[in-house]
């Protein structure tokens, strides 16, 4: 068994926001801190790169690329954060559980067709979030449907009512809750049913739960307008692509958002007292997975969870066409970590390895 569920069913910038009266010798550490991103933005090779940090609350960004400064200033565009939205997913999961409205433990087929025959061993809304529902990463016809578009618009010919349809056909071959596969297609589906068992939509949902309790305004399902949506580019990091479009895959990669709205995302893990998803945020902290020999890979609800020298690190990763994302943060430290960048995944590509050296040495 390769997973255990644990018991839940060029030009450069910077800027900087400081607070007054700081500990000697915080210039030093400041001075340090841009050093470091600056270079890690030099390292990401990308139009537009994007590395901001948060220590206890104190601010530092670097943005820089190799293309010209667009209109609007870089720290102030909105990024496509791809499959890091499912650390907004399993967040908003945990506080419709914390707030009594659902427990995890709801068959996923039951909220998207209520009078279906129930199966014998159901997929929960807690194995679509942990990726143990037995589902690949995407529908079987998922690509046959995708080929036409494949470069410029893959996911939007894949609407939301194919994606249900296709979960509801689907027999798993490994019964629910035996074994990991990360799936899109399941995050998919979890959305879809969230809506269904609340009568909600899921930008509403999303919005009415998370994004106005958080005071996240500068986040955003779809791209609203060409001068303040950042636009990504191919992997020559010259082309520009068309702004992403998930189709029926909202749940699973269609957030976009200005680095700092990203920032406040991740200080509300880091210290959410005082906030409205107080419950769900620490929930989101523990453990609920362990996989792979030993059982080393540890996952939340929301985040991957990997060891340092001083405590645990949750990140997650996320990439579109154009776009790459990478969020963390780390409780022993107070630092959290955004970084974006836009140009598309490629071989060898240093973007993940940058974010992720980044946080874990901090």
């Amino acid at each position: 068994m390769s997973g255990r569920s644990l018991p839940w069913p060029g030009v450069a910038d910077d800027i900087e926001q400081t607070r007054p009266d700081g500990p000697p010798g915080d210039d030093i550490l400041d001075d340090t801190l841009r050093e470091r991103l600056e270079r890690a933005v030099d390292a990401v090779d990308a139009p537009d790169a994007v590395f901001a940090v948060s220590r206890h609350g104190r601010r530092t960004l670097h943005c820089g690329g190799t293309a010209a400064p667009p209109p609007v200033a870089r720290q102030d565009l909105r990024y496509e954060i791809g499959s890091a939205t499912k650390a907004f997913t399993g967040l908003l999961l945990a506080r419709l559980i914390q707030r009594g409205l659902l427990t995890g433990g709801e068959s996923a087929a039951a909220c998207l067709a209520p009078g279906r025959r129930a199966d014998t061993a159901p997929v929960t809304l807690a194995h679509l979030i942990t990726h143990t529902a037995g589902l690949p990463g995407l529908p079987a016809d998922f690509y046959v449907r995708a080929l036409p578009a494949w470069r410029t618009n893959p996911y939007g010919r894949y609407p939301a009512d194919r994606v249900t349809d296709a979960f509801l056909r689907h027999r798993p071959r490994h019964r629910p809750g035996t074994r990991w596969h990360y799936s899109n297609f399941g995050v998919a589906v979890l959305g879809h049913a969230l809506a269904a068992a609340t009568g909600t939509a899921w930008e509403e949902l999303l919005a009415a739960q998370l994004l106005r309790p958080l005071g996240l305004s500068g986040t955003a399902l779809r791209a609203e307008d060409p001068k303040t949506d950042a636009v990504g580019h191919g992997k020559d990091g010259h082309t520009p692509t068309l702004a992403f479009d998930t189709g029926g895959f909202e749940a699973a990669g269609a957030v976009r958002a200005t680095p700092h709205d990203l920032l406040t995302f991740l200080e509300a893990h880091l210290d959410p007292a005082g906030t409205p998803c107080a419950d769900a945020l620490r929930a989101v902290r523990t453990p609920v997975l362990r996989r792979g020999l030993g059982h080393r890979h540890v996952h939340t609800m929301a985040w991957f969870r990997h060891p340092t020298d001083g405590g645990p690190m949750y990140f997650h990763g996320g990439a579109t066409l154009g776009q790459q994302a990478f969020l963390g943060f780390r409780p022993d430290t107070g630092t959290a970590l955004v970084a974006l960048c836009t140009r598309r995944f490629r071989a060898h590509d240093p973007f993940v390895a940058t974010a992720y050296a980044f946080l874990a040495e901090e």
